[in-house]
C-alpha cells in the first residue's frame, strides 16, 4: 500500500464516488472524491490559488480512427479531459494555474490490447498540450488503484487495490456501420 500526500484529518467528509464518464469539481473542504481504477485513467485537477479541484474517469482515450463518424461521449478521455477543465473554470479555477495529478492506466489483463497504456499516454499529452503541469502521476504496472481526492486542498491518498476488487474492463461497443441494403433472390 502506498499513500502519497496524506489527507489530514478534519471535519466530516461527504465521499463521492466518481464513476466512469464523470467529471466532478467542488472547492468544498468538506468533499472527497473517490474511484477505483483498473486500465481506466482518473484525473485529478487543482488551482492552488483558488481552491478549486476536480477529478474525472475515462474508459478509454479516443474512439477509433477506422470508425468515420464514431461517438466521441464519456466513455472517452478526449471528452472528458475538456468536461473537466471546462467544469473547474466554471467554479473560478484559472487555467494557467491548474495542477495535475494522473493515476491508473494498469494494463491488468494480459491478453487484451494494452488498454491503460494508451490511456496512460493519452493524459500525459492532453497535458502537455494544454500547458497544464504534471505535478505526480501513478500510471502503468497490473495493480488497480484506488484514489480519494480533496478537491479544494488538493490531497490525495493513493492506495494499491487486489486484484479480486478491481474493476472489471468493460470495452466500449463498436458502431454498426451500415453499407446499405442487400437483397438475395
Amino acid at each position: 500500500m502506498s499513500y502519497q500526500q496524506p489527507i489530514s484529518n478534519g471535519p466530516p467528509i461527504e465521499r463521492v464516488t466518481v464513476m466512469q464518464g464523470q467529471a466532478l469539481a467542488s472547492a468544498s473542504p468538506a468533499i472527497e472524491y473517490s474511484t477505483v481504477l483498473g486500465s481506466c485513467v482518473a484525473t485529478c485537477l487543482f488551482d492552488p490559488e483558488t481552491r478549486v479541484g476536480g477529478m474525472n474517469h475515462f474508459l478509454l482515450s479516443e474512439p477509433p480512427a477506422n470508425i468515420p463518424g464514431a461517438k466521441i461521449d464519456e466513455h472517452y478521455g478526449v471528452y472528458l479531459m475538456e468536461l473537466l477543465v471546462n467544469e473547474m473554470l466554471s467554479k473560478g479555477a484559472r487555467k494557467q494555474n491548474l495542477r495535475a495529478h494522473l493515476y491508473g492506466g494498469a494494463n491488468v489483463n494480459r491478453n487484451m490490447m494494452k488498454i491503460g497504456s494508451m490511456n496512460a499516454e493519452f493524459a500525459r499529452e492532453f497535458l502537455r498540450r494544454e500547458g497544464i503541469m504534471l505535478l505526480r502521476e501513478d500510471l502503468g504496472g497490473t495493480q488497480a488503484r484506488r484514489v480519494d481526492f480533496r478537491p479544494a486542498s488538493g490531497q490525495v491518498r493513493l492506495r494499491t487495490v487486489e486484484d479480486r476488487f478491481a474493476p472489471p474492463v468493460k470495452p466500449a461497443p463498436t458502431p454498426v456501420v451500415t453499407r446499405g441494403d442487400v437483397e438475395l433472390f
